[in-house]
């Protein structure tokens, strides 16, 4: 590989500068950064506000639509001389060794930062929405298994574990979380969010940003804002909500998480809202996230998003408009790769159209952020810890890395015993048992009365991938690559009971196929459901994109009736007189029809990862006592979309419509294999000003013979307020372990700030009024209730408010 030394003139026709301020590391990041602005060209600057993605296909069939429309004809060669912002997803595009992967890598890095003049190597991000999304990584529970956790401690831990794996191979950001809430249970993405609930996913997100974070990793909020609104769940379709809306559920999580996790990035939304698009939305981007919230960060495109201002918006008459209109928004980086940030932006600055200020505003963003990544400082060195032992390093600019491809394969392990525990950890603590008549949980032993004869039925009976989102490797890139191996092991939901219930006999059929039309295979599924003493029945969808899936990317879904006739499966099996338990790996909640009444068990769980099948066999027995919630309502119609929890009352079930939304499990709706009694409630403080707080505790405690885990919801009710609110919303929740016996004391102090809406104005404020502060199971299990009232003037609160109750809990030594 060509060197290029100090002193020497580059084809960006200016001297070599490989010194100077920007190189010292004792400096803060914006002086360094102001520093080499300075010493830029215009070419140079505006080179550091767009990725390449190297690799990827020309017509963008594989992953991304829409590619082949936006992708600027430029060489590398040709960029390579004024520097470049960032490399999209080096292990995301193509199935890579680890080792190589990550070998590869560092050459890039030292072939980008040889041949600009300043040295200056590119940001490497990844996506890691559901882990690494990275050929042989650890494939966690994708982010709506998070929710149903109510764990943000445990979904911290593997968000650090996912950053360090990442850290470790040269990355630098990851593309998660994605902070949407869940508006209509038929978008696709609905995998890929956290809940229906503004606070579970801002508490949740917020943790998994704080674990990413702690590693080293930029993590980036998305989609900012509005996209899981989208008119009917269409992907990209325009947003229609109303200002209230969008400030007390959209962006709620959002502005959580950037005042408590660090996060050093945000990702802007596709959509449009009341025809503004989000990437041209300067109150949005500027006004609010960083004038009023103070977020310092970048804000990075969503991909090719810059470039819809033209082709799908029809904002723009030109590519250089597009730039111009989002770089003024306050977008600092076009991804994944150049196009409207190239050539466009460079001439529409020429003509004047566009102020290089604006380029001045995002580069130093983006050269700061550089900075206290380390990739300014004068000892970087391409070598990422996973070859620091393995490469030679010289001492020419960069760092020379010398390894072989072929001696390094298979000597990196992403997908190691721990990261595989982690993720059983966190898949077991999210299935959700919704309904059980007594015959969960299932001897496993057979001196315990385990099932004789087990017969496993459904398309995702023994499917390796049912337990993968969209954004998994083998899911995401791997279907285009069918020659490739899988890269991890992902035990089939008959392999996993067949481990765990050694004294049954297991047989399986498919019955039917995900999403096919074909009946032929019930016959066989009934004649072995008649001979087996009971059915387990795996239903759900298979992950995909852009229409290759039943839940994923641009596969939304006209109405939440199971996928092809599995539900016709589902009733011939129920006829077939065996009890049925339904097992549902899935990625959106679907209506379940006369399995809600008539099932012997309905266990749900979204997308459990590459441990997900043992996580349920193990709540199948009783080993692992379920403790998940749901973070989604399960309608028990198919059509009654769009609905969620949160809900105003002429939003709920009414004599003034015939359509009946009422949830067949509701929001937070999870049981257990135990008894929860909840009594001696005391509220302290029932009367507080509208800055003050109120005090309240209750009893918890578990009356059955097992271990288990109860969720302590708080909602808040506000019977009149002076603009129409839902009728419930959560404020806080708290996870309680309880042996046989055992019982809790839990104190809550609720801050005035929790009953804060928007008001007619336009602005945040608490009202005085009496309200009701209801502890529960779910949304639609209240066990105490505690009335409360506000006193005083009403007061305007802004994002400084309190966000969390503050919660102690005490375990009881008493005696059951």
């Amino acid at each position: 590989m060509e060197k290029v030394t100090a002193g020497v003139q580059t084809s960006a026709g200016a001297t070599d500068l490989r010194s100077g301020p920007w190189r010292d590391p004792t400096l803060a990041p914006e002086a360094r950064a102001d520093a080499l602005i300075a010493a830029m060209t215009l070419q140079e600057k505006v080179s550091q506000l767009f990725g390449v993605w190297v690799g990827a296909s020309d017509d963008g069939a594989e992953v991304a639509p829409f590619q082949h429309d936006m992708e600027e004809a430029v060489a590398l060669d040709d960029l390579l001389p004024y520097g470049l912002g960032q490399l999209t997803r080096p292990f995301g595009t193509a199935p890579v060794d680890p080792a190589v992967g990550a070998l590869s890598l560092a050459r890039t890095q030292e072939r980008i930062a040889g041949a600009n003049r300043f040295g200056i190597p590119a940001l490497a991000h990844e996506e890691c929405l559901a882990g690494f999304a990275a050929w042989g990584a650890t494939a966690y529970p994708v982010p709506l298994s998070w929710g149903a956790t109510f764990h943000p401690e445990l979904v911290r831990e593997m968000a650090a574990a996912i950053g360090r794996d990442m850290r470790s191979v040269g990355v630098h950001q990851g593309l998660a979380p994605v902070l949407d809430v869940v508006r209509d249970a038929r978008w696709g993405r609905v995998e890929e969010t956290i809940g229906e609930d503004p606070y579970l996913v801002g508490t949740v997100a917020t943790a998994y940003v704080r674990g990413l974070e702690s590693a080293g990793i930029v993590a980036t909020l998305k989609h900012f804002a509005g996209y899981s609104a989208s008119r009917a769940g269409r992907n990209l379709a325009p947003v229609g909500m109303g200002a209230r809306e969008r400030a007390d559920i959209i962006l709620t999580p959002f502005e959580m998480a950037v005042r408590e996790s660090g996060v050093r990035s945000v990702m802007h939304a596709y959509t449009d809202t009341d025809g503004i698009p989000s990437a041209a939305d300067g109150p949005l981007l500027t006004g609010l996230l960083r004038d009023t919230w103070g977020f310092e960060g970048t804000v990075v495109a969503d991909y090719f998003g810059i470039a819809f201002l033209k082709t799908l918006h029809g904002v723009a008459g030109t590519f250089g408009e597009a730039a111009g209109a989002a770089l003024g928004a306050g977008v600092d980086v076009e991804l994944p790769t150049v196009s409207a940030f190239g050539s466009p932006l460079t001439d529409a600055i020429a003509e004047g159209l566009v102020p290089e200020a604006l380029v001045d505003r995002a580069v130093r963003r983006v050269l700061v952020q550089k900075a206290q990544l380390g990739l300014l400082d004068a000892d970087w060195r391409p070598v990422p810890p996973v070859l620091a032992g393995a490469a030679a390093v010289d001492g020419s600019v960069g760092g020379s890395v010398g390894a072989d491809s072929e001696t390094l394969r298979g000597t990196v392990r992403l997908d190691t015993d721990e990261n595989r525990a982690l993720a059983r950890r966190v898949a077991e603590q999210a299935v959700v048992l919704l309904r059980n008549d007594g015959t969960l949980p299932l001897p496993a032993d057979a001196d315990a009365g385990a099932p004789a004869r087990i017969a496993l039925i459904g398309p995702n009976a023994d499917t390796p991938t049912a337990v993968l989102g969209c954004y998994a490797f083998p899911v995401h890139v791997g279907g285009q690559h069918p020659e490739t191996p899988l890269g991890i092991e992902l035990p089939t939901l008959y392999e996993a009971c067949a481990a765990e219930f050694p004294h049954s006999e297991i047989v399986t059929a498919r019955g039917a196929d995900i999403d096919g039309p074909d009946t032929g295979g019930f016959a066989e599924a009934v004649e072995l459901a008649r001979g087996a003493d009971l059915v387990i029945l795996a239903l759900g969808d298979r992950a995909g994109l852009f229409g290759r899936g039943t839940s994923g990317e641009g596969c939304d879904a006209e109405n939440l009736a199971l996928p092809g006739v599995q539900q016709q499966l589902l009733d011939v099996l129920l006829d077939a007189g065996t009890p049925v338990v339904v097992v549902l790996l899935a990625g959106r909640p679907y209506a379940l029809g006369r399995a809600v009444d008539e099932a012997a068990a309905v266990v749900q769980s979204f997308f459990p990862g590459e441990e997900g099948t043992r996580a349920i066999a193990s709540v199948l027995s009783g080993r692992t006592a379920p403790s998940g919630r749901l973070p989604v309502s399960v309608p028990r119609h198919p059509g009654s979309q769009p609905s969620t929890y949160l809900a105003a009352r002429l939003g709920h079930s009414s004599e003034v419509s015939s359509v009946d939304p009422t949830p067949a499990f509701g929001f937070g709706h999870g049981l257990t294999y135990t008894a929860f009694e909840w009594s001696d409630l005391v509220v302290e403080c029932g009367r507080a000003s509208t800055e003050g707080e109120f005090t309240l505790s209750c009893t918890v405690r578990n009356t059955g013979a097992r271990a288990g885990t109860e969720v302590v919801q708080v909602y808040l009710h506000d019977p009149v307020a002076s603009v129409v609110q839902p009728v419930q919303r959560l404020i806080g929740y708290a996870r309680l372990d309880l042996d046989p016996g055992r019982a809790a004391r839990v104190r809550l102090t609720v801050p005035a700030d929790l009953a804060s809406f928007t008001g007619r104005e336009g602005h945040r404020i608490v009202e005085p009024g009496d309200l009701e502060l209801r502890l529960s199971t779910s949304s639609t299990d209240p066990r105490l209730t505690a009335r409360v009232t506000l006193t005083g003037p009403v007061r305007t609160v802004d994002h400084t408010r309190r966000l969390h109750m503050g919660v102690a809990t005490e375990i009881l030594t008493d005696a059951p």
